[in-house]
């Protein structure tokens, strides 16, 4: 497994415990984060604030669908759910694309759509 690939795994693994430390060891200090649709944010601290998630409560849970690296590029499919605030669950499937630096994720380019009714709509 590559250097990239094992610091994209770290890092969804972080996500998965809300572990703030084992996410922000994972990138690098002018960390770009944009969620298309969403939000757009740079730096660690701006990353740190965001990690829970406005009208979430509780770690994501997070599975990963297939990952493939081309260079520094990780792209990853995953799917996973959320509990917002109100005890909804929220279904969604992700794109993401890590551009990685020095073995560290230096942007993360994340697409994020709720899934209402089955796997796929």
């Amino acid at each position: 497994m590559s250097r990239n690939i094992q610091t994209v795994q770290t890092y969804l693994d972080g996500f998965r415990k809300n572990d703030h430390e084992q996410i922000l060891s994972c990138l690098t200090d002018d960390i770009e984060w944009t969620v298309f649709g969403h939000f757009h944010l740079t730096g660690k601290q701006a990353y740190n604030d965001a990690i829970d998630g406005e009208g979430f409560t509780g770690p994501p849970q997070l599975e990963v669908v297939r990952m493939v690296e081309q260079g520094d590029v990780v792209m990853a499919e995953l799917t996973g759910s959320a509990t917002r605030d109100s005890g909804e669950v929220m279904a969604m499937s992700m794109a993401e694309v890590f551009v990685m630096r020095d073995g560290k994720i230096a942007e993360r380019r994340a697409w994020v759509i709720e899934l209402k009714e089955n796997g796929y709509r």
